[in-house]
């Protein structure tokens, strides 16, 4: 995807190596607004109490390395991948323990954060992609592209239209280099399931996951795995019916969790789902700092997509003094924007997530979806029935 080693290797092989960032000695002084580079070569605005926070970040993601290092040192360089409890009596007891022990400790690094050198490969055992990419000949992702090149479709036509305005002015992304390799994978997912074809969102989720995995073919897996075994069914399909019942389970669990600020912006007559279907449909993509992203993106792939839920609830929850005391609709979402733009710590996201929002299993989700499924699929049909019969009294 990157070409020759040094485009990419160069770049993240891995910015916890790089030099700390150093605002200027007048920006220092006058706090000003500075520019820098994430992780993932995004440029951020933010002021230099923001610099601080990603440089000690940064040490954060080394210390976390220096961890799971001495684990594979410890265990044995895949020891992730030995975490099921088999079911047969063939396993010994000691083995049974060693999984369920592997278990625990590779729940709780990974809410810690995979390592960024260590991801590509954690992400692509864990989530199911390798599994997946094995049920097919090895040539699979290579003679799909070279099927469909040349063809064009409302969705090839989408993405087109969609390339440039993808993470606009990123280093690699923004290049014609890399909005070829991002168009391949959009285009022939898109072939891979018609169904879903091509849905704006997941041009941003695409693009994270070539930075990450830095193979197109490699994010062209992790991108079906997501679509296919990881998110609900019919997210992205083209009347989003499944994005429609997360937002109606995310107001309900909003009100159990947060009722002050469900009673609250009920009063405002606010609609949370005008700030919170960007961050399902991109899962936080366009919304969080990069690094932050991919941390939620590091227990969603192996936790599930009810991670999805906690984050978004821990958003709120972080502001919920100062939401309650907005007086109008565009206040509320000035707070939600500054505050998710501004989280380059993950530890304080994640922290709230998991710890005062509280566990959801991903059964009672489950629950949560079947009981409003049958509201969101009247409600679209109800809308088609409107829209044919403007479409008749036209005639």
């Amino acid at each position: 995807m990157y070409g020759t080693k040094g485009k990419i290797d160069l770049a993240f092989e891995y910015q916890s190596q790089a030099s700390i960032l150093r605002p200027s000695i007048h920006s220092r002084r006058a706090n000003l607004t500075v520019k820098f580079q994430d992780l993932y070569g995004f440029t951020v605005e933010g002021n230099v109490d923001d610099v601080n926070v990603l440089n000690e970040v940064r040490e954060k993601v080394r210390q976390q390395g220096r961890v799971w290092w001495a684990l594979e040192a410890n265990k044995g360089v895949n020891w992730y991948l030995h975490t099921t409890i088999g079911q047969g009596s063939a396993l010994t007891s000691s083995l049974k323990f060693s999984a369920l022990a592997n278990a625990i400790t590779l729940k709780k690094l990974i809410r810690k954060g995979i390592p960024p050198v260590l991801r590509p490969k954690v992400w692509f055992s864990l989530s199911g992609a390798a599994k997946k990419k094995s049920t097919v000949p090895d040539s699979y992702y290579d003679d799909l592209t070279k099927a469909v090149e040349g063809k064009v479709t409302p969705a090839t036509r989408q993405i087109d239209h969609d390339l440039p305005r993808t993470f606009p002015g990123h280093a690699w992304l923004d290049t014609p280099e890399g909005h070829a390799a991002l168009r391949r994978v959009l285009v022939a997912y898109s072939f891979r399931d018609s169904e879903v074809g091509y849905c704006q969102g997941l041009n941003y989720v695409a693009a994270l996951l070539l930075l990450v995995m830095k193979t197109e073919e490699d994010a062209f897996w992790m991108l079906a795995v997501l679509l296919e075994n990881v998110l609900v069914n019919d997210c992205y399909t083209n009347n989003l019916s499944g994005c429609h019942v997360e937002q109606r389970v995310f107001k309900d669990l909003l009100t159990k969790k947060c009722p002050r600020i469900a009673t609250h912006l009920e009063a405002l007559e606010f609609d949370v789902s005008l700030v919170t279907t960007e961050w399902f449909l991109c899962l936080f993509s366009k919304s969080l700092p990069s690094e932050t992203t991919l941390r939620v993106w590091d227990v969603i792939f192996y936790e599930g997509a009810k991670v999805i839920f906690n984050v978004a609830l821990a958003i709120f929850k972080m502001k919920e003094d100062q939401l309650i005391i907005t007086h109008h609709v565009g206040e509320v979402i000035n707070v939600l924007h500054t505050t998710t733009h501004h989280l380059f710590d993950p530890d304080d996201l994640l922290t709230v997530a998991f710890n005062q929002i509280g566990s959801m299993t991903t059964n009672t989700i489950s629950k949560q979806r079947k009981k409003q499924e049958p509201e969101v699929m009247k409600e679209l049909d109800q809308r088609i029935r409107r829209l044919n019969s403007l479409k008749v009294d036209d005639k």
